[in-house]
């Protein structure tokens, strides 16, 4: 696995001060997020938060991406931790992709019919950067901030203890509550 790493820096923000570190896999670059006062040897409140271009910078309300990712950077800004930003657009099938599963999803099919019918699985991604990250920071105890059991399945294989799921409800909108019911219903995610 050939990865590169950036130095750690300061990372001042609306929600409070973090140190950031970036891993390049590849062609993708993935962000460690810490509070400032992060240590990895106490049990790590962890984010792992899949990159959604469309909400996290534009907002969109299709999803419920945005606001988990403030969850979880407000939650580590109080209680200390990790949001690792995966940067897997669209569930690993690329912006361009996903702008085309949205064009489906107006014609009436999900977010996983979309996919499918884009010629993907359901969920393209992989986490491998995720295991180098836990490892390069020394984490071996976390809580793990998700509603999605297919990371928490990913992580109970590594050699980190999960002391505790803390779930990332949000409340639905009548843009997203579709998503959300596909999310629960195909996916299995815990909302």
């Amino acid at each position: 696995m050939n990865i590169i790493e950036s130095n750690i820096a300061n990372l001042p923000t609306k929600h409070g001060n973090f140190k950031i570190k970036a891993y390049k896999q590849n062609n993708q670059e993935h962000l460690a997020l810490m509070s400032e006062d992060f240590k990895p040897q106490a049990i790590v409140n962890l984010r792992i938060h899949s990159e959604c271009l469309t909400g996290d910078v534009f907002g969109s309300i299709k999803c419920d991406c945005q606001k988990q990712l403030e969850l979880a950077i407000a939650y580590i800004a109080k209680n200390s931790g990790l949001v690792i930003y995966h940067r897997q657009e669209g569930r690993n099938i690329g912006l361009l992709n996903k702008v085309n599963a949205y064009s489906l999803q107006d014609t009436g099919k999900n977010t996983v019919e979309a996919n499918l019918a884009l010629g993907f699985r359901e969920d393209e991604r992989e986490y491998s950067i995720v295991e180098y990250i836990l490892k390069d920071l020394g984490i071996k105890k976390i809580n793990v901030l998700t509603n999605n059991p297919a990371k928490m399945k990913f992580l109970e294989t590594l050699d980190v203890e999960i002391v505790e799921r803390i779930p990332t409800i949000v409340e639905p909108n009548c843009h997203n509550k579709n998503y959300l019911n596909t999310k629960k219903e195909k996916m299995g995610h815990l909302i």
